[in-house]
């Protein structure tokens, strides 16, 4: 018996934001004007647009949310949800202002929703709305370059933004950058080798990172490293099936999965490419061979885990289920889905909560180096990997010549060759993640008052904004 996905609220979404940032801000040397500034959206745009469908029109309610103009490009996906709101959206945006932030990336956050169910139209319908939604966007200059660029989120991909792309495009013509307009884009359309997969090898980064910390995974009673950990995963969408796959290549043990309508789980592990092959031809995990199913898609939430990925959508953890929540390690995926007396609840039974503005970042942290190549007009590794293959294929010639040894096939291929984009991308995400990861814990142990990862995540993001105001003369 599957339960809905979208659970009572305990409070507005983008409250708990703000709350978030309350608490953190007192431990922010700055002034409260700056700190009012940082709080707040800066730009709010609801619309609506008829578009044909079927035999008729249909009024499409959608949202464009611009958090803050510290920085420019604003930066954030677009979700396609019949339970899109301006709150949700706001929270969203606001999110990926301290997201953004952590990780270095140069952007303010935005966020824009549309509320529609995609699984109730059809392509062509989806194309028209996409394409209405782009237009409304380029009229009020909420979207461009150098002004406000959006990316994939809950129920939308690669497909969607080639359709922003080309109408962003239409609207254009001339402008060299147009392509840079949105990310998350199709490799022909100018999209980028990795951002697919970003944000879950994001999280797989994070938590691979975060559980080398002996002294810290010794008071959670867990051993350091990744191997045999046992993991349980709700979402089986982008996010959380790359997220369980990498961790499942790594040697942990995906214990449980869980689905908007099913879960299943087994002691054995489970692996994702057949569980997504299976959801993917049977419309539920619910008979996947080798595993028991869950009475409710949300037990997955509470079954006996080292680690819990909530990859779907906020307030999954709230107060009524969180004192069952086993996982010793929670890393959020999905935006908001522990709620505040949720977070203080499994905090007093010693789990760790690793933030989601901090661990969902590898999206945002690849869409950048996506907007990069758009600007620059180059993909990366063009120039330099034969260059780097020669560079390697002289060394091995005098290791081997200085030896006497030869290197074996394996030992070769491991040396001689010169990384492309994909290895790129993927290096300087994992060299995001650590370096942010650090940053955030240093930020803990240095403060006493600071509890929670969270809050350090926030001062950590916080602090940054702070000096962009401060040091760049942004207030006249």
């Amino acid at each position: 018996m599957a339960q809905n996905l979208d659970l009572q609220r305990e409070h507005s979404f983008f409250e708990d934001v703000v709350s978030y940032f309350d608490h953190a801000s007192q431990f922010v040397k700055a002034h409260p004007g700056i700190l009012d500034q940082i709080k707040y959206c800066n730009s709010v745009y609801r619309m609506r647009f008829p578009v044909r469908i079927k035999d008729g029109f249909e009024v499409i309610e959608a949202y464009r949310v611009e958090h803050s103009h510290h920085k420019l490009p604003t930066k954030g996906g677009i979700r396609y949800s019949e339970h899109v709101n301006q709150d949700e959206v706001m929270a969203l945006a606001a999110l990926m202002t301290y997201k953004c932030a952590i990780v270095d990336v140069p952007f303010g956050g935005a966020k824009g929703g549309v509320m529609v169910n995609p699984r109730n139209y059809s392509e062509d319908e989806l194309e028209r709305i996409t394409r209405r939604y782009t237009t409304e966007l380029v009229k009020k200059n909420f979207i461009g370059p150098g002004i406000d660029v959006p990316a994939p989120d809950y129920g939308t991909g690669e497909r969607e933004m080639s359709w922003i792309a080309d109408t962003y495009g239409a609207f254009s013509m001339g402008e060299l950058n147009a392509l840079a307009c949105v990310t998350g884009k199709p490799i022909s359309q100018g999209g980028i080798r990795g951002r697919r997969e970003a944000t879950g090898l994001g999280v797989f980064y994070g938590l691979r990172y975060m559980m080398g910390f002996e002294e810290d995974m010794a008071k959670l009673g867990l051993t350091t490293g990744v191997q045999g950990k046992r993991i349980a995963i709700q979402g089986l969408g982008n996010v959380g099936y790359h997220a369980a796959k990498f961790f499942f290549e790594a040697g942990a043990i995906i214990t449980a999965i869980g689905e908007y309508n099913s879960a299943v789980q087994s002691e054995n592990g489970i692996n994702p490419e057949e569980a997504l092959a299976h959801f993917r031809a049977k419309g539920t995990l619910e008979g996947l061979p080798g595993t028991a199913p869950l009475a409710n898609n949300t037990d997955v939430l509470e079954v006996d885990c080292d680690v819990l990925i909530p990859a779907a959508l906020e307030n999954q953890i709230h107060s009524d289920n969180a004192a069952r929540i086993k996982a010793k390690i929670i890393g959020e995926a999905a935006n908001g889905p522990v709620t505040p007396q949720a977070e203080a609840i499994l905090i007093e039974k010693g789990a760790i909560i690793v933030p989601d503005i901090y661990l969902n970042a590898g999206g945002v942290t690849v869409s950048y180096f996506e907007w990069l190549k758009n600007l620059s007009h180059v993909r990366f590794g063009r120039m330099e990997k034969r260059y780097e293959k020669s560079m390697n294929n002289n060394l091995i010639e005098a290791i081997e010549s200085t030896t006497g040894k030869a290197l074996t096939e394996v030992q070769r291929s491991l040396i001689d060759r010169g990384a492309d984009e994909q290895d790129l991308v993927y290096s300087g995400l994992e060299e995001t993640m650590i370096t942010a990861y650090d940053q955030i814990r240093d930020t803990f142990k240095q403060h006493q008052g600071i509890k929670t990862m969270r809050t350090a995540a926030f001062v950590t993001a916080i602090q940054k904004i702070v000096v962009s105001y401060e040091t760049l003369g942004i207030f006249p």
